[in-house]
């Protein structure tokens, strides 16, 4: 039975681990404002942490018959705690740790546990090519275990690996329109036709993700080929032996690189110079997380060389300041993406509009 036929609505309970509360404040002030949710609120759960840094899940109210939204930000890490006097910044493991703990306070009494975590712990340990483990597909199954029914993330490394928990509900949400949104918020000279604008990949995995996009927008895509070493291995990654373009000329036009994270953001300001260099108008950048292990130094100098014009990132996950505040940055919001998924998942409605947003983003470059 639909929730909409049920005899009384189920009330919405939003839980913020650490570093998600301003999303959940935003997120419930849409629920309530948007779609009269009245009986929609946050309760925290406080994690108690032990000198020896052993912790537990306090909730501070009860959260009995309600309809249970957990968020969790595995890749902030401005958290901290303090185990034998010393202040230990939390890796997405402590993260993950504080979502069970916060399941486990609950004790089985919610009439649904829903987890939002809109980077997918241990995302980009999807597959086994050698003797390793397969971190994403365990940490799936054991949510599953303890009776997560619904697990939620953001442009997901390698979606497939919702084939480890495939009795549950897996939603990969993919904030195409809110991107586009804010391209034209900020920049409304672009225009999206074949003969000004270009789609590339950074390489083959992102070609799915930059393909929904020219798909939408009817344009080209280049793809960059990158071969990485099968032997070598820097900082955790396979260090790339070969980086080529193949495409469409990027002579006199705007060129937007999308990928799902930014890490180091070498790959990502290969392709800018190489596209500037061939000629291109303008780069521009989109990434659903921006973590910039390396820092911004090399992405200063890169807007200060006009190589790239802006970096397009969500608010998905935590962003220092340093960041919000470099000249090339531009934020684009999810927060109301995120109630709308909500409010559809609570009635009991379907959420294939919000997976294929073509209409809307049509709508929006239409008013254009």
């Amino acid at each position: 039975m639909s929730l909409l036929s049920a005899s009384r609505s189920i009330p919405i309970v939003l839980i913020p681990l650490y570093g998600t509360e301003e999303l959940a404040s935003k997120i419930e002030y849409y629920l309530r404002e948007t779609y009269n949710k009245e009986e929609c609120h946050v309760v925290n759960s406080q994690i108690v942490r032990f000198s020896t840094g052993d912790g537990k899940a306090v909730l501070e109210e009860t959260v009995r018959g309600a309809d249970v939204y957990i968020l969790v930000d595995v890749g902030n890490y401005s958290c901290s705690y303090q185990m034998y006097g010393q202040t230990v910044p939390m890796s997405p493991e402590e993260h993950f740790q504080n979502l069970k703990r916060t399941v486990s306070a609950i004790g089985g009494k919610a009439y649904r546990v829903n987890v939002i975590s809109p980077l997918l712990y241990a995302s980009r340990q999807d597959r086994r090519i050698s003797r390793e483990s397969l971190d994403c597909a365990m940490a799936l199954r054991e949510l599953e275990n303890i009776g997560v029914r619904n697990i939620t993330a953001f442009d997901v490394h390698d979606n497939r690996v919702a084939n480890a928990v495939p009795y549950n509900g897996f939603d990969d949400l993919f904030p195409i329109y809110q991107v586009i949104k804010a391209i034209k918020k900020n920049y409304p000279d672009v225009t999206f036709s074949e003969d000004s604008s270009l789609f590339i990949s950074p390489d083959l995995g992102a070609t799915t993700r930059n393909f929904k996009y020219t798909n939408e927008l009817g344009l080209d895509m280049g793809i960059f080929y990158k071969r990485r070493s099968r032997t070598k291995v820097v900082g955790g990654n396979y260090v790339v032996d070969v980086h080529k373009y193949i495409g469409p000329s990027v002579k006199g036009k705007d060129v937007f690189i999308v990928d799902d994270m930014i890490c180091s953001g070498t790959t990502m300001l290969d392709v800018a110079k190489y596209c500037k260099k061939q000629g291109a108008k303008r780069v521009f950048s989109a990434a659903t997380f921006a973590l910039f292990t390396e820092g911004l130094q090399r992405f200063d100098e890169a807007y200060k060389k006009k190589v790239l014009e802006a970096v397009f990132i969500t608010n998905a996950s935590y962003r220092r300041d340093e960041i919000l505040n470099a000249p090339w940055y531009r934020e684009v919001d999810i927060t109301k993406y995120i109630a709308i998924y909500i409010h559809s998942v609570n009635a009991g409605k379907s959420i294939s509009k919000l997976l294929d947003p073509h209409e809307k983003i049509h709508r929006l470059l239409d008013k254009a």
